[in-house]
């Protein structure tokens, strides 16, 4: 059982920055994908980022390239999302996902219903 607990969030001006952090209880297995979740009032939760443990391969939504990152610090067991140039539309609560990884590709899914594991949430707010 993983139980990973979101922080960071807050409010900032369109084009500043945010660090989210997610620590996990403990890793039981070798492999996990970790991602990052958003979702707005109203909206469907979207997927933001994921990061392979093991592997350290990223991936991201086109949404958010090239203005987050997706990191890890496995010796701590905590997953980060450094967020910058936000946007009005950004703002949305942000949950921190896990699910065990399986083969030797390091490769993650970008779906909600793959992960397992859920934290509580973040809520980022970004003001025009």
């Amino acid at each position: 059982q993983v139980q990973l607990v979101e922080s960071g969030g807050g409010s900032v001006q369109a084009g500043g920055s945010l660090r989210l952090s997610c620590a996990a209880s403990e890793y039981t297995y070798s492999s996990y994908c970790m991602g990052w979740f958003r979702q707005a009032p109203g909206k469907e939760r979207d997927w933001v980022a994921s990061i392979h443990t093991r592997g350290g391969t990223t991936y991201y939504a086109d949404s958010v390239k090239g203005r987050f990152t997706i990191s890890q610090d496995n010796a701590k067991n905590t997953l980060f999302l450094q967020m910058d140039s936000l946007k009005p539309e950004d703002t949305a609560m942000y949950y921190c996902a896990a699910v065990v990884a399986v083969g030797a590709i390091y490769a993650c899914p970008s779906s909600r219903a793959s992960y397992y594991y859920w934290g509580s949430g973040t809520q980022v707010t970004v003001s025009s």
